[in-house]
This record gives C-alpha cells, structure tokens and sequence, in this order.
C-alpha cells in the first residue's frame, strides 16, 4: 500500500538538523526528497565530525543518519549560475521547495519565493527559521539551543532555583519537535493547493514551535502577574494528591504516579500494593483526607517504594488501573515490549553493511510501522537525480566541466 506522500517531490535546501529532519520524516511518508548541497563542502552539518565535535560508529556518523535518513544527495554550486539554473529546472518538476537559509543568503543566491516561482508557481514554498521571518532577530541564526530552549523559556523554567547556571537541552531537543511541526505543515499545504489550487508560502521558527510547547507557562506568565513568587523549591510531600508523583525504589531508581482521579485508584492501588488496609484508614480514604494528610501520606509511600527494587516495582504496578510509569533510561527503551510492538525502533542497514537503530518517525498510517533507509553519501545521486528531472547526458557533463554540480 502506497503511503500518503507517495508521488510527492521535496526539494530541500537546508543544513544542521531542524529543517532537514523535516525531510527526512517526510520520506517515512512517502515522498521523494532531494537534498541540494554545495559540491565540495556538503551539509555543514556532515563537518561536524571531521570537526572532532562529533564521532563516528564504524565510519558512519549516526546523527546525520537521523536527520537525513531516506534522501537523496545532489551536489550544486549555487554560486555558479550553470548551478543556479540546475536547480530551477529541477523545481519545475517538485511540489515542495524546503530551505532554512536566511533572508540576505536567499536573496544573494537568488531562491527566494519570487526566484523559485518564476520557475514553478504552482510549487509550496517552506521556510524555517530560527526566529521567524519579520521583526528585529529575522537575519539572525537560531539553533535550537538559542531559539527554542533559552530564548521562549525553557532554561527557565526547568533549572532548580537556586543553581548557579541553567541547565542545557540533550541534542536536538527543539530542532526534532520542530521537524516534525513543519512535516505536518507541508502535508497541511499540500491539502490546500489539491482543494483550491493555491500553493501557500509556509513559515515555522524555532521560536514559535518552542512558544507552542511552553504556552501553558507562557500564558499563566501572564495571567499570574503581580503574585507572589513561588517557593524557591518545591516540596513534595506538599501535594493535594500522593497518588500523583516521584517516588524512590531501594536500588535508587523512580517510579511515578499520575493517577490524578485518586478517589477513583485508591482502592485498586492499596490492594496491588499489599496494603488494602490503607483503604479505608480515615486519614488517606478520600482526596480530601489525603490532602489534610499529604505529609504523612507521602511518607508512608516513600517508605513502601523503599521496600522493593525497581523491577519488582514494575512487575507489581503492571497490574494496577491507573496511570503510572517507569522512569526509564534511553538504553533500556531499546528492550522496552510496547515499543517493538509499534515498531517505534526500527534498524537502518548503513552503506558499510552494518545496520544502526533508529527512531521511527511517530505518526503511523493504516497501522504500518515506518521503515527509514540509510541517508545519502555526498552527492550520491547527482546524475540520477538530474537526468530524472530531464536532463542529457551531454548537459550534466557540462555542468561538471563549469564546476556547477560535484
């Protein structure tokens, strides 16, 4: 069975990980994505393992993988106008134009929605950017690090008060959730130009996917205005809800509950717990007691959990009906049953033979898990790629002879 982007074509004209990864998703949907990069320097972001700043696994370097997984490779100089008027033929014959470069970079290279269009105006047309495309910060670059984690809030709002520094982000932390955010909207965009004919310009930052997410903050920022601050640290067992928290197991692990309709578990917890005499002790029977009781009520979870290991833990809890969850480590999501049953792992054979795991993209169609390839080499289908847009023989060698392709 087709997938939903079966027959659509993507030409991309981005580096590093938040717009590419956007491609790179698009092709576990089904569509043919051309990556464009420059014939002797690639993708900036293949650079940063011969830059040291990244390693390799067996010669393959596991992060580009990720991010460009499924793609194809052509290499053009756009500074060179043989270049240039490659790749306006190539847009001819694509549905979506995808770039992250910058306003002044669009313009000196000649790519902006008027270049392309001239070319191909039915064709969509997608920008991402670190902090959108008007205003005083619209020239500035934005890796997720910036835009999304330090500027919008995050930082903020997830370092312990107190600390002497902020805490960082894990790699890509926004770059992936911006990814995905403007896969979404060339599906959206592709939607409207098959209803109305109209091929929309489509815009996403950093930013906003990273305002997007914190927006319950962002909001009650706001609203709470003039209140006092909170508590420099939280407290815990000052909860209206023990079932509802971090609690630690005797080898140093976590298990949390989120069983916020309490009244609704308590009973059903205390019995798989081993401790159905909690059920109707006066102190923790109802919500309104274990609020009255929350110090205690907690202590006394806190001194159950440190009975057991954490596997025990697991073992027991799997039968209990409300909501609770292992605090896992990345490692161990690799054994974990409920994700090789949605296929949400999946192994990618490398050019070397050697196969690497990755993460499937998160939305599945008519229950099929997706099955990424490996990301092109450098270039890899240059000729292919142009003699399938129309291209001769005898113009692709005279490209080559000017420099304008690799």
């Amino acid at each position: 069975m087709n997938k939903p982007l079966a027959g659509v074509r993507i030409l991309e004209l981005a580096s590093h990980v938040f717009v590419p990864i956007a491609g790179g998703v698009l092709t576990e949907w089904g569509a043919e994505v051309i990556k464009i990069e420059h014939p002797v320097t690639g993708d900036p972001y293949r650079g940063l393992v011969t830059a040291g700043l990244r390693g390799t696994y067996d010669g393959v370097d596991a992060s580009f993988q990720m991010t460009n997984r499924g793609k194809q490779s052509v290499a053009i100089d756009l500074k060179n106008p043989q270049g240039r008027e490659a790749l306006y033929r190539m847009a001819k014959e694509c549905d979506v134009f995808l770039t992250n470069y910058r306003p002044d970079a669009r313009r000196r290279l000649q790519i902006d929605p008027e270049h392309i269009r001239a070319h191909n105006p039915n064709i969509i047309y997608v920008r991402g950017s670190g902090y959108g495309q008007r205003g005083p910060d619209k020239q500035r670059g934005g890796y997720d690090a910036a835009a999304y984690w330090s500027r919008v809030g995050f930082g903020e709002v997830f370092t312990p008060k107190g600390s002497e520094y902020p805490i960082m982000q894990r790699p890509a932390f926004g770059d992936v959730v911006g990814g995905i955010t403007i896969a979404g909207a060339i599906s959206a965009a592709l939607f409207q130009r098959g209803q109305t004919g109209e091929a929309p310009i489509v815009d996403v930052s950093l930013m906003g996917v990273g305002m997007w997410q914190l927006a319950p903050d962002i909001m009650y920022a706001k609203l709470n205005a003039g209140q006092a601050a909170p508590a420099a640290a939280y407290d815990r067992k000052a909860t209206w809800n023990p079932l509802s928290g971090n609690y630690r197991t005797r080898d140093g692990r976590f298990i949390i509950l989120v069983m916020l309709d309490a009244d609704r578990y308590w009973a059903d917890f205390c019995q798989v717990v081993g401790h159905s005499e909690w059920i109707d002790d006066p102190r923790y029977k109802d919500m309104d007691a274990r609020k009255a009781n929350n110090r205690a009520c907690v202590e006394m979870l806190d001194e159950m959990f440190l009975q057991r290991d954490f596997a025990e833990w697991v073992q027991v809890l799997a039968k209990a009906k409300g909501v609770w969850s292992p605090f896992q480590t990345p490692l161990e999501v690799h054994d974990d049953p409920q994700v090789a049953a949605n296929g949400y792992l999946a192994d990618v054979e490398m050019i070397n033979g050697k196969d690497i795991t990755m993460v499937t993209s998160p939305v599945q169609f008519n229950e099929r898990p997706n099955q990424p390839t490996r990301a092109p080499e450098h270039g890899e289908h240059t000729e292919a790629a142009l003699l399938g847009m129309g291209l001769s023989w005898e113009e692709i060698a005279a490209l080559k002879e000017s420099k304008a392709i690799g």
